[in-house]
């Protein structure tokens, strides 16, 4: 019996995790990244490597796109050697990166025009959740896109919202859920840095905030990084640049006010401009360091 084709584009954090779950799970997996040894790599356990998008699109009838943002998308669907060219009509993409609703929805019309159902599916859990499939996929699209890619969606995420019958209600929904992210993020490195600052033991005030009403799910998977002082990225500063960049700009044309947002922008835009933005989002803790001087953990 051949095992069901899908294909990834894309093999970050989110995309090797949901490509290797998927292997895991006996999928015929293609896959197709810019880094040349990415693909190499994931060839090497098991997966099938595709030199481009368009390559990928020909071999494969559902194709997740999980890139960092939306010009990284339309370069991947309708760029030079984009999938959108060789996909088969009726064939299903899953676009899965964090993109502002309104192109969500250009975007599912302009692939309808080919003949091609989209699911709107931003995905939420992180690496570890992705790497395990267990991710939570808030999604939109066409019932049809949904029961073609079922079994794809099932091997990949716990939670499958199905939110809307068109485009954009799953970008819309992800735009909230990074709001609550960045600002918890953001709110979880000044705690930190005022109590450093204050004398208490940043361990010990991990250990206290975590059993208490002031934790977050941001407090708890971050703070480790920083008693750690390793900003490794598994989601780097500047993703939340953009993404609350994106919450901004949509509330904007609402027109709806986004203070706290906004105060939580600014941060994550200093940590970029003081050369961390390819960090770990919980660098933004280093902010406050400059400002005042407080001493941080150091990797070991």
């Amino acid at each position: 019996m051949s095992k069901q084709k899908v294909g990834v584009i894309g093999l970050g954090s989110m995309g090797i995790g949901v490509a290797r779950s998927l292997l895991a799970k006996g999928f015929e997996v293609h896959a197709c990244d810019v880094r040349a040894e990415a693909v190499a790599n994931f060839a090497k356990e098991g997966g099938v490597a595709a030199a481009s998008p368009a390559a990928l699109g020909a071999a494969v009838p559902i194709a997740i796109v999980l890139v960092v943002n939306a010009d990284q998308t339309e370069q991947v669907l309708f760029g030079a050697n984009g999938a959108a060219s060789t996909l088969a009509p009726g064939s299903i993409v899953i676009a899965s990166s964090t993109v502002a609703p309104e192109y969500a929805i250009d975007l599912g019309r302009r692939l309808a025009e080919k003949g091609l159902l989209m699911i709107d599916a931003p995905v939420s859990g992180g690496a570890a959740r992705a790497a395990k499939g267990e991710m939570t996929i808030m999604g939109s699209g066409v019932p049809e896109a949904f029961d073609k890619a079922k079994a794809v969606l099932d091997a990949i995420a716990t939670k499958v919202y199905r939110l809307g019958d068109v485009a954009g209600p799953g970008s819309k929904v992800k735009m909230i859920n990074q709001l609550l992210a960045g600002v918890h993020i953001a709110a979880a490195c000044e705690a930190m840095a005022l109590g450093i600052k204050a004398g208490v033991d940043p361990k010990t005030l991990y250990e206290v905030i975590s059993n208490s009403a002031g934790a977050s799910w941001m407090f708890q998977n971050r703070v480790p990084h920083i008693l750690e002082g390793d900003y490794t990225p598994l989601s780097a500063v500047n993703i939340f640049v953009k993404d609350l960049g994106i919450v901004l700009d949509s509330a904007k044309k609402m027109p709806f006010p986004l203070p706290i947002t906004a105060s939580a922008h600014q941060l994550y835009l200093a940590a970029a401009a003081h050369g961390h933005g390819f960090e770990d989002d919980s660098a933004v803790v280093k902010v406050f360091q400059a400002l005042t001087g407080i001493e941080l953990p150091t990797k070991a």
